[in-house]
């Protein structure tokens, strides 16, 4: 190249870093940072899965409200705690906003979800088009809500009929696509009786809903690759969508597995990784293409690891849906995701309601959620329900 070349296009990027920086609001200062816990309730009870007891039908987001000089105001999930939210008072928000790189750092880790709602209100624009906006107009969405209800005392003696009560509650709210929990014979029950049920209500959920119904199930690694195999046998005629976490992960047996699904001419998915502590531990996978679906969990890993993830995965024409469980917040937060980036499968919905969270624009319609273009993320609190049931968990100035 040229020097005067390089002198040019130099100058090109130093005029656009400054016309980039020259939009970003001034003089906008956080001045305050409130800490609280807003607690949800599931439309039923959830049962066991393979190797956790009853998980009942509440659940709690931890939250961080972030006020500012302008009146504009930033919601989230996040679980940082007091020290590292008063290291945000008197801070410019935008001196965490990288935006080339679509990240926000600082002193909140994955919890940056008050920063984007915060930053996507100054900016007027929803948060996914901030994280990319590439995706598609409606996410498409299942719920992951179908646990062992036939274990549950009250559903014992009429389980086939329960299950089909709660697959009409998910055609009801707008699904098309649910995840069923297997692995019974892991822990509840003999492993041939437990096997034999699992097979039982996924076949039982096929005939009920039709072919109307995405299927997929979740083991959570209550089975063995050979177990997986022998169930897959017996239940392949389901046409399972996508298995998940049936056996914990080993790069030659996700292959052999997949080896397995593919002989018999099934187009199933092999989806995994939501108990990943860390993002490199997906890098072997990602290379062999052991996992057709990968699954960090959303909060955990905050929406720079997700979308960090997304960008591994899409290298080798791999999709992504985060894990998400026990955190209404967490739906909204894969739902901007699912709107930013191009290879998302499905956000995964667990059927939570806060009287506190006021929600508008996110419309479920037969298996899909449409985004509202709201600037932040287009949701609200309502002060007064908030005050009533929600828990004040610090609060700085």
């Amino acid at each position: 190249m040229h020097r005067r070349d390089f002198l040019a296009i130099s100058a090109s990027a130093a005029l656009a870093g400054l016309a980039r920086s020259a939009e970003l609001p001034k003089d906008v200062r956080i001045t305050r940072a409130v800490g609280f816990d807003l607690p949800s309730r599931r439309s039923k009870v959830a049962g066991r899965n393979a190797r956790l007891d009853v998980h009942g039908d509440r659940a709690n987001d931890r939250m961080l409200r972030l006020y500012t000089n302008t009146g504009l105001q930033g919601i989230g999930n996040c679980r940082a705690e007091k020290d590292a939210a008063l290291k945000l008072i008197g801070k410019d928000p935008f001196e965490f906003y990288r935006r080339d790189d679509r990240q926000m750092v600082g002193p909140l880790g994955a919890g940056t979800m008050p920063l984007w709602d915060l930053a996507g209100k100054l900016l007027r624009k929803p948060v996914y088009e901030l994280l990319g906006g590439g995706g598609p107009e409606k996410v498409p969405v299942y719920d992951g809500s179908i646990y062992f209800a036939d274990l549950l005392p009250q559903y014992e003696s009429r389980w086939e009929d329960r299950f089909r009560e709660e697959i009409d509650m998910a055609l009801k709210i707008g699904h098309r696509a649910v995840k069923v929990k297997i692995g019974r014979g892991h822990k509840w029950m003999k492993r041939q009786e437990g096997d034999d049920r699992d097979v039982a209500v996924v076949k039982l959920i096929r005939k009920h809903a039709g072919k109307v119904l995405l299927i997929g199930v979740d083991g959570n690694n209550g089975y063995d690759l050979a177990g997986t195999k022998r169930f897959l046998e017996r239940a392949g005629e389901a046409d399972l969508a996508f298995v998940e976490e049936l056996f914990p992960e080993k790069v030659d047996e996700c292959l052999a597995l997949k080896e397995f699904m593919k002989e018999r001419g099934w187009k199933t998915l092999l989806a995994d990784g939501e108990t990943q502590r860390t993002l490199d531990v997906f890098k072997p996978f990602i290379a062999a293409r052991a996992i057709d679906v990968f699954q960090g969990d959303m909060n955990h890993f905050g929406f720079e690891g997700i979308l960090t993830e997304a960008a591994w995965a899409k290298e080798k024409n791999l999709l992504v849906a985060p894990h998400n469980w026990g955190s209404l917040i967490g739906y909204y937060m894969q739902l901007h995701v699912g709107r930013a980036i191009t290879n998302f499968y499905r956000a995964e919905h667990d059927p939570l309601e806060a009287s506190a969270l006021v929600a508008e624009g996110y419309d479920r319609k037969v298996g899909e959620t449409t985004v509202p273009s709201a600037p932040g993320f287009g949701l609200s609190i309502d002060e007064k329900a908030l005050a009533t049931e929600g828990k004040m968990r610090f609060d700085v100035r």
